[in-house]
């Protein structure tokens, strides 16, 4: 986490960023274990103070070590022979460590989503793990001759390297090809925790800091003239990001809700109504309209959602022109920016229309606040109950800000568009009624342009399939399909077909975040 100058007495943890998707997800775990990591892009690192770390960590990345980064492997060589302190790689950093020191790296040997690894050797880096224990790769290369003087700790099911340690210049060095920063790694944060134990760090980090932060990062701005406006969507996002903004700027701050007419049914009547009980008066802008004129017909997923982020710009900027604003207030956390690879060094996964979907123009003309770009949505959901606010906005499932269009594959229809609004609203009700809706992360309704011969009413019908997709996660960045009691989708399926006259087939999403993403596009 780059931002105010955060260094405490029992010692920082710095993350090195190679363009991970997960990288930011592993210094929330340290932060999680008590211990407050920091983050810097590994093009930055020559320039870095090193001195003031006790432990680091060389994240994953899109990349492959096979490229020859000169950049990288420099990064690496500092850390390796410029340091005495504890370093821990992960997947691309387990690959740099083993190339840099000797090791031979090929391709070819992927391994996705939930792999058994095996513990062929004892270390206390593996405290209390079995024998053999499942953990979550996602990896296309992989080490496949370890580094002189290395000792292998564990094997893959599929006889690939999973775990290594060194010793150089008197400190260890670990490195493993899975991801312990995900939770998918039943006990991958017990892995971090003994990495912690062995750089002798002590726990002095608290979650609370976090509301202390996105605090000090709104009181930056808290010079700015006029009016400031923040985008709200009643999702916890935006919803924390304006009352924190609220706390600073007082009765300048201006919520301004834009129904762009891609909501759930019934959603911005009751996401109003849930602002004005929390003392968020917005001003309710109706561009249903605007967007879906536009949006009609376009196929391209990537396509709807710079529509999307083009036209909120333009929307807001309207605003703020009329109200004399020069700051803009939003919710952005750091899944959107780094799927939207704007952190510098990651790929580019998805635009979000409030990231790379927000124009140029936007940035260049107003002043932007993001108070919640670095942090994780269940730590938002922290910064909510520290804050009080109703389990309405806590509990409440995360909704892509292009809404539905996300959640149209094919052609954009108005027609495609009800039967998602139908469907999902269908999900929901019998998620709610069996109590399983706040035990999964999201529940939804996704509709395409493949069809299915059904038969209603004695007759022959060319219906749509709808694919319904019910996630198990903590941060968005890893997931998996919930096993959801086949009554309960016997029951949705017989609903939604039932009740939505153009549908015909029901499917249930039974892929894990890799490969698949949640939402389909």
């Amino acid at each position: 986490m780059t931002g105010p100058e955060l260094h405490i007495p029992g010692g920082t943890v710095l993350v090195i960023d190679y363009g991970g998707q997960y990288t930011h997800l592993i210094a929330r775990r340290l932060r999680e274990l008590g211990v407050l990591a920091l983050i810097e892009p590994y093009t930055r690192i020559k320039r870095v103070d090193l001195s003031k770390y006790s432990a680091i960590v060389l994240s994953g990345s899109h990349r492959s070590v096979l490229g020859r980064d000169e950049i990288a492997e420099n990064s690496a060589v500092r850390v390796l022979y410029e340091t005495r302190v504890p370093v821990l790689g992960i997947c691309f950093g387990h690959q740099l460590v083993a190339r840099v020191l000797g090791g031979v790296v090929k391709s070819g040997c992927g391994e996705y989503g939930r792999v058994l690894v095996r513990v062929v050797e004892q270390d206390a880096l593996f405290h209390e793990w079995n024998s053999e224990e499942y953990v979550w790769m996602s990896h296309s290369d992989c080490v496949v001759e370890p580094p002189p003087g290395s000792s292998v700790l564990a094997v893959s099911e599929n006889g690939v390297i999973a775990a290594l340690k060194l010793v150089v210049n008197e400190r260890p060095i670990y490195t493993v090809q899975f991801h312990p920063e995900v939770s998918h790694t039943p006990k991958g944060l017990l892995l971090l925790d003994s990495f912690l134990e062995i750089s002798k760090l002590r726990r002095e980090w608290r979650r609370e800091y976090y509301y202390n932060y996105v605090l000090v990062e709104i009181e930056k701005y808290k010079s700015i003239e006029g009016p400031v406006v923040a985008a709200v969507s009643g999702g916890v996002d935006s919803t924390v990001a304006a009352v924190l903004a609220r706390r600073v700027f007082g009765e300048r701050l201006l919520p301004v809700f834009v129904d762009h007419g891609l909501f759930r049914e019934g959603e911005p009547e009751e996401v109003v109504e849930m602002l004005r009980g929390i003392g968020l008066e917005p001003l309710v802008v109706n561009a249903q309209e605007r967007f879906l004129s536009k949006l009609e017909g376009v196929r391209d997923c990537e396509k709807r959602r710079e529509i999307v982020g083009n036209e909120f710009a333009l929307v807001f900027s309207g605003i703020m022109e009329r109200e004399g604003a020069r700051a803009f207030v939003q919710g952005t956390t750091y899944p959107d920016i780094v799927e939207s690879g704007a952190t510098g060094v990651a790929g580019k996964i998805k635009t979000h229309h409030n990231v790379a979907g927000l124009p140029a123009w936007f940035r260049e003309k107003y002043t932007v606040i993001e108070p919640l770009k670095y942090l994780y949505k269940d730590e938002v959901r922290e910064i909510a109950r520290l804050l009080n606010l109703p389990d309405y906005f806590t509990k409440r499932h995360p909704f892509p800000g292009p809404g539905l269009a996300v959640r149209i594959i094919g052609n954009f229809t108005r027609k495609k568009l009800e039967i998602c609004k139908k469907a999902s609203a269908i999900v929901e009700r019998i998620l709610r009624k069996h109590g399983i809706y706040d035990q999964v992360w999201q529940a939804f309704a996704v509709v395409g342009d493949d069809t299915w011969i059904g038969v209603k009413g004695d007759a022959r019908r060319v219906g749509y399939i709808v694919t319904v997709r019910i996630v198990e996660s903590s941060d968005a960045m890893t997931a998996d399909y919930a096993r959801i009691p086949y009554s309960v989708l016997d029951e949705i399926s017989r609903e939604i077909t039932r009740s939505v006259d153009d549908v015909t087939m029901v499917t249930y999403a039974v892929t894990t975040k890799p490969p698949s993403t949640i939402e389909p596009c």
